[in-house]
Parts: structure tokens; C-alpha cells; sequence
């Protein structure tokens, strides 16, 4: 809706029908650390005990997308994730 309102196209991509790939997690990774991009409050990291067993984040999230927090925005090689709305204006304000 942030970009929307704003008149900004965007690329909207389902996690629950497309993965993420190795490439686009290692671009997100150079912007924002592995261990914030995974939501350690979800549901799904709950259920599948990664709280409690020792694992390879960037494994679990290539294995299961939907291990990523959300909102995630790429742009032009930054990354946020979150609702960040200072920085998507900082952006916007660089496109024009």
C-alpha cells in the first residue's frame, strides 16, 4: 500500500508459491543479516522447533520461504524488512 499511494510499481512475489532462491537471498544478505531476516515470532518457527535445535538459517529459509519476515522489499541491490517507511521514502526520493 506504501508504494501504491505513492504512485511506485512494484513486483509482487507469493512466498507461498515461489520461493526464494539462493541468488535473491544472497543479494537481500548483503543488506540485511540472516538472522533478522527470519521470523523468530512466526508460527512456523515455532512449530518446527527452531528455537530449541541448532540449524543453518540460510538453509532453513532456502528449505522454507516462509520462514522469512515480511514485509520483505528489495530495491535497486538495498533491502529492507519490515515496515520501514523512512527508508522507502529515502528511495522514492532517489528515483526522481
Amino acid at each position: 500500500r506504501f508504494f501504491s499511494e505513492r504512485g511506485v510499481a512494484v513486483h509482487f512475489v507469493d512466498l507461498n508459491v515461489k520461493a526464494i532462491s539462493k541468488g535473491e537471498l544472497e543479494s537481500v544478505e548483503r543488506s540485511v543479516p540472516l538472522e533478522e531476516l527470519m521470523d523468530k515470532e512466526g508460527r512456523l518457527y515455532e512449530k518446527m522447533n527452531l528455537k530449541y535445535i541448532s540449524h543453518d538459517v540460510k538453509e532453513k529459509i532456502l528449505e522454507n520461504s516462509l520462514l522469512l519476515k515480511t514485509p520483505l522489499v528489495r530495491f535497486s541491490g538495498k533491502a529492507t524488512v519490515g515496515y520501514t517507511p523512512d527508508t522507502w521514502a529515502e528511495w522514492i526520493k532517489g528515483m526522481q
